[in-house]
């Protein structure tokens, strides 16, 4: 079997899967199948605003583009001579349309953002998809708010503060915030069954309102204290803390004293690692610039909120060749945007040529002004050179780590005797705990590092493998994996078969594996097993080869610890995922089984008895009165568990 091939190091765009490596070679046949297609559209539209979408032969999305007027925009592209070789390649491959009207074109840019990201096409600049941006929630629903770490959709009656650039800037904000207000981040469940202060009330964490250290009014003046802090009135709260302290000291209080000093002190801290200018105390703003060097762009984004520094983020879009810097900054705009509200301010490194409908999409998306600022002078200037800088330092350290990623994989198709150095390899690995809650793991790596977005999981369910048996594990984990390569190359699809795969284990990993390649019929995928040998000590790994040689490297060798660190990655995400499966097992409840209890209901009873052992064990009366509960659906809890005991 021939598998296709990845394009050899040395295209065009080393950081992402450029669209010159998706083209097809232009011929006068195809550019005129391509215009036709193309024409055939261009009868049926309009000078409407509205999207389109061009299709190749396989009706996969090959660009997303907006349009002001969709009749003079889609027409440009049927006068291939003044179109450039990317376009033209675009063109070739065309062959159907989508087009969607809109009711303006700023609506048309924030749907074209969207289609982007659902589609990912080959001629359009592309962002990684990351996950969501962190917030910190204060929670105000209850009689004792909480402060809190949060991701996803938001709810009713809870303050967000952020975007924070990454879980570490929100972890240490919020562990600061905890020194500084004693606020407590335990849910409501927890909090409504302790009795006595936990850990965090003993190391000046929390102030403890669970077990009543602590009056609802100067609770309430802590939480006012931290919303003012996080609405950038951090000055206010430094002079008042420091009067409290004074005052408890010439009181001869000194273990209050004690305490506004600590808490002084995280306040000072937090502010040291936050700040950006003290000339920037009003701001609240993004501010953004780009940078390009070698093929490769960076996108950088400060999030700047009533002058804290909230952290930044490094953004290195794929798919720009022959596309400008500010054509670029606009797509990243309206793609980074789409699911982030955007600051009231965007203060960007250079002029955008549709500046004016970037910010009209945005603020209608937003539910408010957004005005995109190049500032010309001043703290505001400052900080955007700022931005500049670290985007020109993020593509520099890019460029290094591509060069020794580029050297290792040029080292590893020499140690492994590779026709050429891998452009993706996969890395094998399972996980269980005596044969329970059993998955293997597959992660990818290429020139450009891990590609996170191609991680895998292999659920094993217990009645296909022997618990706990990792060969058999192995080798159903890889049947599975190339059955389905398989079955794309037949309904031809373009699927990515590895130039390398490298399997956590030993000599009875390697053995099950190339069982289940050979009963499949691959042979030409190279395999690679890595055992810890001796003692299980790093650095000195076993390397276990098809044809039954067995080797080490030196310990200091830098190729040892390029494959360590694939293999630790793939042990990694191995880990993480079997304890999601577990914890997730274990949030299983005893309720799930009684007929008539949604999810509501049981939050109910659990918020209402604590555990559902309790709810197991309460009797009629008591079950009536949780809130929410009738008298025949405690009828029917009771009936449940007093006749599954019989």
């Amino acid at each position: 079997m021939e598998k296709p091939r990845n394009p050899l190091p040395g295209s065009p765009d080393r950081f992402g899967e450029e669209a010159a490596t998706h083209a097809v070679r232009t011929s006068a046949p195809d550019l005129e199948a391509g215009v036709d297609a193309i024409r055939n559209t261009l009868h049926t539209l309009g000078a409407v605003p509205g999207v389109y979408r061009m299709l190749d032969a396989r009706d996969e999305v090959l660009y997303v583009g907006k349009a002001k007027a969709l009749k003079n925009r889609v027409s440009n592209y049927t006068q291939v001579s003044r179109l450039p070789k990317r376009l033209q390649r675009m063109v070739a491959q065309t062959r159907n349309m989508v087009v969607v009207t809109t009711r303006s074109e700023a609506e048309a840019l924030l749907l074209e953002a969207q289609l982007i990201k659902r589609f990912r096409p080959a001629y359009n600049v592309l962002l990684r998809d990351d996950k969501s941006f962190p917030y910190i929630a204060l929670d105000d629903s209850g009689l004792f708010p909480k402060l809190t770490k949060h991701r996803g959709a938001r709810r009713a009656g809870t303050h967000y503060y952020g975007p924070f650039a990454s879980a570490s800037a929100v972890n240490i904000t919020l562990n600061a915030l905890q020194k500084m207000f004693l606020l407590r981040s335990c849910s409501d469940s927890y909090m409504a069954n302790r009795t006595r202060p936990c850990l965090l009330h003993q190391i000046r964490r929390c102030s403890a309102p669970c077990a009543g250290r602590i009056e609802p009014e100067a609770y309430a003046e802590l939480v006012s204290d931290a919303r003012a802090f996080l609405s950038g009135k951090s000055q206010q709260m430094q002079k008042k803390l420091g009067e409290k302290m004074s005052k408890a000291a010439e009181e001869l209080d000194f273990e209050l004293a004690a305490v506004l000093r600590d808490r002084l002190r995280a306040l000072t801290a937090i502010q040291g690692a936050q700040a950006i200018n003290a000339e920037t105390d009003d701001i609240d703003a993004d501010v953004i610039a780009i940078s390009r060097s070698e093929g490769v762009a960076c996108v950088q984004i400060f999030f700047i909120r009533s002058g804290q520094n909230w952290g930044h983020r490094s953004v290195f879009p794929s798919h720009i060749q022959g596309i400008d810097e500010a054509d670029i900054l606009s797509a990243f705009l309206g793609q980074f945007y789409s699911d982030l509200a955007p600051a009231r301010l965007l203060l960007l490194d250079r002029e955008l040529p549709e500046a004016g409908l970037i910010s009209e999409a945005l603020g209608t998306s937003a539910g408010y002004r957004v005005e995109l600022r190049v500032p010309q002078r001043g703290h505001m200037k400052r900080l955007v050179e700022q931005a500049s800088r670290n985007a020109e330092e993020a593509i520099q350290r890019r460029l290094a780590e591509s060069v020794t990623q580029r050297r290792n994989l040029e080292a590893l198709a020499e140690l492994f005797a590779l026709p050429a150095p891998p452009e993706r390899i996969e890395i094998y690995d399972n996980s269980h705990v005596m044969g329970t809650h059993a998955l293997g793991a597959m992660v990818v790596a290429g020139p450009e590092g891990f590609r996170k977005g191609e991680y895998r999981k292999f659920n094993m369910k217990p009645g296909d493998i022997k618990p706990g048996d990792d060969f058999a594990m192995m080798r159903a984990m890889l049947s599975r994996r190339f059955a389905r390569l398989q079955a794309e190359d037949a309904a031809g699809e373009d699927a990515d078969w590895p130039d390398l795969l490298l399997i956590d284990g030993g000599k009875g990993q390697l053995s099950s594996v190339l069982e289940a390649l050979s009963e499949l019929g691959v042979s030409d995928v190279p395999v690679v097993a890595i055992s810890k040998g001796p003692d299980r000590n790093a650095g000195r790994e076993q390397f276990h080869l098809p044809d039954g040689r067995t080797f080490s490297l030196p310990v200091n060798d830098p190729l040892l610890f390029f494959l360590q660190r694939l293999r630790d990655e793939a042990h990694r995400f191995a880990i993480g995922a079997h304890r999601q499966k577990r914890q997730k097992a274990m949030a299983v409840s005893s309720l799930d089984d009684v007929p008539g209890i949604g999810p509501a209901r049981k939050k109910a009873l659990l918020m209402h008895f604590g555990t559902a052992r309790a709810v197991k064990a309460a009797g009629l009366d008591d079950l009536l009165k949780a809130p929410g509960i009738s008298r025949m659906m405690a009828e029917a809890i009771y009936s449940h568990f007093h006749t599954s005991r019989k």
